[in-house]
């Protein structure tokens, strides 16, 4: 199934690289710096919870609903994050882009940006998807912020979509680039990463 076939995505600022638990001790390093997971808003694993956080994100992969990849700098080969494609649905070639977290000294630069343009290249070019999706915490302003400056809309708000670790009810934003929109939305980040 194209959507899960282990794939490598190359840019000039980072490589998307298919992840394995290879990748635990590097991702546990990064996500040091800024100490991620104290963000009550999001499910970033601590450190030590590292190896079982990509063993889930494989077994979801092997499940078919799931394309996860570590984040490798190409300026230091330095691990920097995690993303994936999720809640892939093949049957009507839609993928959302999410589980994704950055170390806190690349976040804001062009690794975010190179990142979502690799991976939205791939979705509406090669797995020809109509429609790719993101989602958030609506306390998290940081990612709603980022996911408008690629140029996505807002679909909408789910009013307590779920429940997060601490019991806190999550509303959830829901933003997406539909087909007809990447053109567009191509072009806006390849002129940012030019700049």
């Amino acid at each position: 199934m194209p959507f899960v076939t282990p794939l490598t995505l190359k840019g000039e600022h980072v490589t998307l690289e298919p992840l394995d638990l290879s990748h635990a001790e590097g991702l546990a390093e990064a996500v040091r710096d800024g100490q991620l997971w104290t963000l009550w808003y999001t499910a970033i694993p601590q450190p030590e919870g590292m190896q079982a956080e990509i063993e889930r994100r494989l077994g979801l992969q092997a499940a078919g609903s799931m394309m996860p990849f570590a984040i490798r700098r190409n300026d230091t080969g330095a691990l920097c994050g995690m993303t994936t494609y999720m809640h892939i649905d093949a049957v009507h070639r839609r993928v959302e882009i999410g589980s994704t977290w950055y170390a806190k000294s690349v976040q804001r630069t062009a690794v975010n940006t190179e990142a979502k343009l690799m991976l939205l290249t791939h979705a509406f070019e090669e797995l020809r998807c109509i429609a790719v999706e993101f989602r958030t915490h609506w306390m998290n302003q940081q990612s709603r912020a980022a996911i408008a400056r690629l140029g996505a809309k807002q679909d909408g708000i789910l009013r307590n979509h779920q429940r997060m670790p601490d019991g806190s009810l999550r509303d959830t934003v829901v933003f997406s680039i539909i087909e007809s929109e990447w053109p567009t939305i191509r072009r806006h980040l390849q002129y940012k990463l030019g700049r």
